[in-house]
């Protein structure tokens, strides 16, 4: 049999990844032994990994940075309308390949690294990931920016440069135990900083209603560092940018009194300025209240608005008039798009600037804001809606607080000119919430100041209109949209599957990257023989090695022939890991009573971490590792059900599992996912979904054929229905005999024999008081697991499924979503044409 070729080899096959020219190699080779030189030179004479990572990292950063200016250079001559997406997390994962990628370099650094006797892939391996986000929320922005670069838009990211991602995940003991993530220690090759932006943010102060105006006085300085990432399209020498602002003190900072009496008290207390971009708030689909996290979303707010308004001043057809108060034109040049409610303050932020700043009359500023932003909702759980106390604004924003007040009043003047007397729309309506503690409802502020609202999937924006925004929906219909996900094909294919990549290019070229909605020319080869094969054999080669991967990394064996069953994404009660544990525990059971049977072997893999303060994630990850323990360690099982959870989950684990995956596994309570977008990633990658028709899942299934995924479990309606009547978890327990010794067993200790009182909590909760409704799916999620089992034993019309759910995958590009972002509430154009490259002189 012939040697499998290694993934070096492989990838020089690969068309799609630039082919590599001797000039191309040539010159990699000089750039990469300058750059080697220069490290060395300052500091040492012994190269180690890292050098060799940093000298490929700027290697590539050389052939951005020419593009970049053009692009930047491109936007300042044309002044297109621009785009700014506000984000407080963007969730990149690392930088050096998907450069390589989007620049056609692949191969040529490849072949450069390999004749200087180096290995790429274990150079990518050095580079942290960029952790700025939580999951889904974050991770969109980042497909969104690529996105818009590859569609030629002249779009900006926006938010903050935290010190400290995510948090690293460690499992001691079967618990998560939380690291802080020190991604920079090392520095960061792909960023700028650019100190000649720098922007004065105002915190606390008092305000005075003057005969000239309103003024806002006494405040604190922080001062805003904006550090530049490039962002690069598709072959298409486009580089756009991200900018992230890093909290600094200014150096008069607390010693403006002249009669400081600690000098050096005042110097350390520059960390308190300083402290708003340390650390991301660790929190998914949760709200907390605390006064640093607001801060945070003014603070990038504040910035971003002064950088967008000094742009649209200075640009060719912006406003040179000696008194620059025509912002008439200011809604035609700059659209604000708010990635959900973190930063709502771009609202009464803009109407501050308009009407105290540059004296715009109210009605004017209003409409000019209203026609400027849109806002995403990306959630309707209640506990995740922001609900800022007034006392908070009171101290922090005063000015705001009281635009908020103004925008309010007459929000409700015409809601009561619309339906007299109705005091109870008025209370729904209102973005003040009346009670012990008074409250701002910040989504009610962006759906008052937006023109247009959007949610992430269809059946997400159908419940936004039918229930969290009920009644803005009847008061402006127009208004509301749907945007339904996307995920990028560049890193979700073509960097993280390059096989898969392969066989899809052999047969339909690679037109597909930058138009998915090809991969429909799949179809026709659904019964074809050789393409079968090759899928099937792509997807065996990625289990290998994700297989070799946990191995090396995690120091367990797996069988690679067994069914991979993934399940990963953040840990929270809607997205039911305890229904997957449930399923597990019962397949174990079914061997352990009938030992001799013959069972679909299954490597269970769940990932992912849970909010450092939310004790029941924290719980589930302690019972999914405490199944493992017991499961994989029964010699009567052996290697036919192995249980892992996958530490640490985050952008770079995700290229390496859901490549490896055969069944995806999306099963929240339907309605309470808005959208998911690992579904997507999963599909796309040759995995079949199990699922709830919830989020984007409907879709999917729409796409591909029901008939092409697993679908089971109670619609939204079914949900409804039982809460009506009242949902009685202990009626399913009495009711399915596997089900009740299932939960006894994890009731009882059986899975924790040292401290068998360790689950009562979770066992407590799905028994009595839970919402996500875990018992009522379990009979229907059992029988659908067993139809996964029956075709996966056979491998042939499996992977037909397979080829159908790859053919159908094309909606789900964020090429897609972003089109729609752009037509439908930007009102721009995506761009076909190329920016010459910077070798080619402009005319």
């Amino acid at each position: 049999m012939a040697k499998p070729l290694t993934d070096s080899e492989k990838r020089k096959q690969i068309s799609v990844r630039g082919i590599a020219g001797l000039g191309d190699v040539a010159e990699v080779r000089k750039s990469f032994n300058r750059h080697l030189h220069f490290t060395l030179v300052k500091d040492r004479n012994v190269a180690t990994p890292r050098d060799y990572f940093f000298a490929l990292a700027h290697t590539v950063r050389d052939h951005l940075v020419g593009r970049w200016i053009r692009t930047q250079q491109h936007y300042y001559e044309r002044d297109p309308k621009r785009i700014y997406y506000l984000s407080l997390e963007f969730y990149m994962g690392r930088t050096l390949q998907n450069t390589m990628v989007n620049l056609g370099l692949q191969n040529a650094c490849d072949e450069a690294i390999y004749q200087l006797g180096l290995d790429l892939e274990e150079l990518e391996e050095i580079e942290e990931d960029a952790g700025l986000g939580n999951g889904g929320l974050g991770r969109l922005a980042a497909c969104f920016l690529d996105s818009m670069a590859t569609l030629g838009l002249a779009a900006y990211g926006y938010g903050i440069r935290y010190e400290f991602g995510i948090f690293n995940q460690k499992i001691v003991n079967g618990w998560q135990v939380e690291e802080a993530d020190d991604w920079l220690r090392y520095g960061n090759p792909w960023e700028k900083a650019r100190p000649e932006y720098m922007l004065p943010v105002h915190f606390y102060g008092r305000v005075e209603h003057t005969p000239d105006g309103v003024k806002w006085l006494d405040t604190q300085v922080v001062l805003a560092m904006p550090y530049d990432t490039p962002v690069p399209g598709y072959k298409n020498n486009t580089v756009n940018t991200m900018r992230l602002w890093s909290a600094k003190a200014p150096n008069d900072f607390k010693l403006q009194d002249f009669n400081v009496g600690d000098y050096i008290e005042a110097v350390l207390d520059r960390n308190l300025a300083e402290n708003i971009s340390r650390v991301l708030y660790p929190n998914d689909n949760f709200f907390e209240g605390k006064e640093l996290r607001l801060k945070q979303e003014y603070f990038v707010v504040a910035a971003t608005l002064q950088d967008i308004i000094r742009r649209f001043k200075s640009s060719k057809f912006g406003c040179r008039d000696p008194v620059r108060t025509c912002f008439d034109t200011f809604p035609d040049k700059v659209a604000i798009q708010l990635n959900d409610t973190h930063p709502a303050l771009s609202i009464p932020e803009l109407m501050r600037i308009l009407v105290d700043v540059e004296k715009v009359d109210w009605d004017k500023a209003w409409e000019i804001t209203k026609k400027t932003c849109a806002y995403t909702n990306h959630t309707v759980l209640p506990e995740a809606l922001e609900r800022w106390p007034v006392s908070m604004f009171e101290k922090l924003l005063p000015r705001h607080l009281e635009i908020i007040y103004a925008i309010n009043q007459r929000h409700l003047d015409h809601v009561a000119a619309l339906f007299p007397g109705d005091v109870d729309r008025l209370r729904r309506m209102s973005v003040i919430e009346e009670g012990d503690c008074k409250r701002i409802n910040m989504a009610h502020l962006c759906v008052i100041g937006s023109h247009a609202v959007n949610g992430v999937a269809r059946i997400h924006s159908e419940i936004v209109k039918q229930s969290v925004f009920k009644d803005f929906y009847e008061l402006e219909p127009e208004k509301f949209q749907n945007k339904t996900n996307g995920v990028t094909p560049r890193r979700w294919l073509l960097l993280c599957n390059p096989g898969l990549a392969d066989v899809i290019v052999e047969k339909i070229g690679e037109d597909f990257l930058t138009d998915l909605d090809q991969l429909k020319k799949l179809l026709p080869l659904v019964n074809d023989e050789a393409f079968i094969r090759d899928v099937a054999k792509v997807k065996q080669e990625n289990k290998l090695k994700f297989s070799a991967f946990l191995e090396k990394e995690y120091k367990v064996k797996i069988n690679p022939s067994s069914m991979f069953d993934v399940h990963v994404k953040r840990i929270h009660e809607y997205k039911r890991q305890l229904l997957n544990c449930l399923h597990v525990v019962t397949l174990y059971n079914r061997i352990k009573k009938d030992p001799a049977k013959a069972f679909v072997p299954r490597t269970v893999m769940i990932g992912g971490k849970a909010a450092p303060g939310y004790h029941m994630a924290k719980m589930i990850i302690k019972l999914v590792t405490s199944i493992g323990d017991v499961i994989n360690h029964d010699p009567v099982v052996g290697d036919r059900l192995k249980v892992i959870f996958l530490e640490n989950y985050r952008v770079s684990l995700a290229e390496k599992v859901i490549p490896a995956a055969d069944l995806s596994q999306q099963i929240s309570t339907a309605g309470t996912e808005a959208s998911g977008t690992g579904n997507m990633k999963f599909m796309l990658n040759g995995a079949l979904t199990i699922g709830t028709m919830d989020g984007a899942n409907v879709e999917m299934a729409e796409e591909a054929g029901v008939e092409n995924l697993f679908i089971f479990g109670l619609r939204v309606e079914d949900v409804e229905a039982l809460d009506r009547k009242g949902y009685n978890a202990r009626e399913f327990y009495d009711r399915l005999p596997e089900l009740k010794q299932a939960v006894d067993q994890i009731s009882s200790g059986f899975f924790s024999p040292r401290e068998p009182d360790c689950f009562k909590d979770v066992v407590n909760m799905l028994m009595y008081h839970d919402r996500f409704k875990v018992f009522a799916d379990y009979e229907a999620y059992m029988q659908c697991q067993a139809q996964v089992e029956q075709l996966y034993r056979n491998p042939k019309e499996w992977t037909k499924k397979v080829i159908r759910n790859i053919a159908c995958s094309g909606k789900f590009s964020s090429d897609r979503t972003i089109s729609e972002y752009a037509r439908g509430i930007w009102g721009v154009e995506p761009a076909d044409l190329q920016i010459p490259p910077p070798n080619i002189p402009r005319d």
